[in-house]
């Protein structure tokens, strides 16, 4: 079952739905408020820093309050609880091509269609993909299509809270976070996790860098061994924001590679 009240997803409230946002503040990275596996929703990224423009070309900001990448130019990656079930859509709007939210050079596209995880239920799964009425043209972000990178350091970057509890940001944030093993991670939240399709990371010992509030259907990532980003996890959910022993839990990417092309192939990305 999801999350109580202890256990949210790094979505924002209405108004201010942020899921993809971080803050430059020591806390943990969340989505939007949806129902998670024991974890509460985060706001933005905590104990981050400003990201440089053009730093993460491929980061886009949902008007709903999460965040995503760009999968294709006409396609944004984010969360599935960060959406309403599949279908035409066009209430979302996407900003992308600035880390400064009020830049007078921000590109903002709506959507057309939405297509979310199938079989999403709440507990795993938490993918989904938005279809943009015509492209962006910034880098996209090519997925990890095997665990190879799951592992090491990642670097988590949104628009959200850069507290628990705290407010949405303008400027985009960045933080590390370093990988945290299932078996760790089943410690901190027991069956809420979701072993082989979720993935952890998080300063376990001290706590302060995370996604919030905000950060929810923004990515996950690193670098490949050809030194390019390539996404391995997506915000999904946690236990308040950057607290110690409270991992920040991430959709694993790799698990759903091919289930995330197909259903690209069938937006026509």
């Amino acid at each position: 079952m999801r999350p109580t009240a202890a256990f949210l997803r790094r979505t924002t409230a209405a108004g201010a739905v942020a899921l993809a946002a971080f803050s430059l503040q020591p806390a943990a990275a969340h989505a939007a408020p949806a129902p998670t596996p024991g974890g509460t929703v985060h706001s933005h990224v905590v104990g981050g820093t400003r990201a440089d423009q053009g730093e993460f070309p491929f980061m886009v900001r949902l008007s709903m309050g999460c965040g995503g990448a760009l999968y294709a130019k006409d396609i944004v990656l984010t969360a599935a609880h960060c959406v309403d079930g599949s279908g035409p859509d066009t209430s979302i709007t996407a900003t992308a091509g600035v880390a400064d939210l009020q830049d007078s050079a921000a590109v903002k596209v709506a959507s057309t269609q939405v297509l979310q995880a199938p079989g999403y239920n709440g507990k795993g799964k938490d993918w989904a993909l938005i279809k943009l009425a015509k492209p962006v043209d910034q880098p996209t972000l090519k997925i990890a299509g095997a665990d190879t990178y799951n592992n090491g350091d990642f670097t988590i970057a949104g628009w959200g809270a850069d507290k628990e509890g705290g407010d949405q940001q303008r400027y985009l944030l960045k933080a590390t976070v370093p990988f945290v093993d299932d078996a760790t991670c089943r410690k901190a939240y027991g069956d809420s996790l979701t072993p082989g399709e979720e993935i952890c990371a998080g300063k376990l010992d001290t706590g302060g860098t995370d996604t919030c509030q905000g950060d929810s259907g923004g990515p996950m990532f690193r670098k490949d061994d050809g030194g390019q980003w390539i996404q391995v996890g997506i915000v999904s959910w946690g236990e308040g924001c950057a607290r110690p022993g409270k991992p920040g839990v991430y959709t694993e990417v790799s698990t759903f590679a091919a289930d995330i092309q197909k259903a690209a192939s069938q937006l026509g990305g």
